[in-house]
Parts: structure tokens; sequence; C-alpha cells
């Protein structure tokens, strides 16, 4: 498995400042990710799956007003059941869920997050983690190889530690 990590985003100060960062960070991967041809909407719903282990409010904030991001609460069976989902977002949950939930994304067209992988071990394409007075990222890049959904190469210096996201 071919995994990289990446450089840290700065966490303000405050009961809210996590919450930002994370919605931040969450908003640059989605201004990262090309649909295929035929899937240029503006709105892209997000599909919230487990308890989020960094926030309690997943809200993607995207750089420079690219578009809106719906954001729903949904079980593993409910996503696995539709094809409503452009990203996941895996919280903590059941191993048997996730792996379903992976199992089912390969091949669509769906961005995968985690905040319960920091190694990003499980099969999501990026994966936050909490660093001392920051938020970081990993990125998999065979998760990111596996599927459809296109990635702007920028991301990778990113994972490199060359830049930081919006």
């Amino acid at each position: 498995m071919s995994v990289q990590a990446a450089s840290q985003t700065i966490v303000e100060d405050g009961a809210d400042g996590m919450t930002r960062a994370v919605n931040r960070m969450v908003g640059g991967f989605i201004s990262y990710a090309r649909w295929p041809h035929g899937s240029a909407a503006t709105t892209r719903t997000l599909c919230l799956v487990g308890t989020p282990q960094l926030t309690g409010s997943i809200a993607p904030s995207l750089p420079g007003g690219g578009g809106t991001v719906v954001v729903r609460r949904m079980s593993a069976a409910a996503v696995t059941g539709g094809d409503d989902c452009d990203i996941l977002f895996f919280g903590r949950m059941p191993v048997a869920d996730r792996q379903r939930l992976i199992g089912w994304v390969r091949g669509r067209p769906v961005l995968t997050i985690s905040d319960d992988d920091p190694a990003c071990l499980y099969g999501a394409m990026f994966c936050l983690t909490r660093k001392a007075g920051g938020l970081s990222f990993a990125v998999n890049l065979d998760a990111i190889g596996r599927g459809p959904l296109r990635i702007d190469p920028r991301v990778l210096k990113i994972g490199q530690g060359e830049g930081d996201l919006p």
C-alpha cells in the first residue's frame, strides 16, 4: 500500500478551532477532486457514517465558493443501498461496516475521508489525524488509483509537505 503523510494545518485556539480546521481541510480535498465527465454538479452530497472523532460538526467549506456540500448522516446499510453519496466521511464504526463501505466504493466516483484511521490503512483516500497544535492528513494512493475519481496532482505535493490546502 502506498501512503504519504502530509503537511500540517494549524488549529486555531478556541472551542471551534478543530471543527474549522477539519471543515477547511475536507473542503480542500473536495476542491481537489474531479468527478467523471457528466458529473459536474455544483452540489455534492457528503454521507457521514459512524461517529467523527475530531469534530461533532462536519460542514465542509469549499475554497472560493466552489459549490455546496450537503451533509447527511447515514448508516452503512443506507449508503450501500443507493447511489446518493459523492463523498463518504468515515468516523468510528464497526470494522465490518467499514469493510463493506470500502468494498462498495471500489469503481465508483466517491471521495473517501476518515478521521478514525490516522495511518490510512483501511482504504479511505484521505485520513485526518490530530497532531500537536494542528491537524494533518495522509493520502492513500492505492485507494485513489482504484476508482474513476481523479485527484489533482497538487494534492500529492501537499502530501509530501510541499504546500498547504486552501
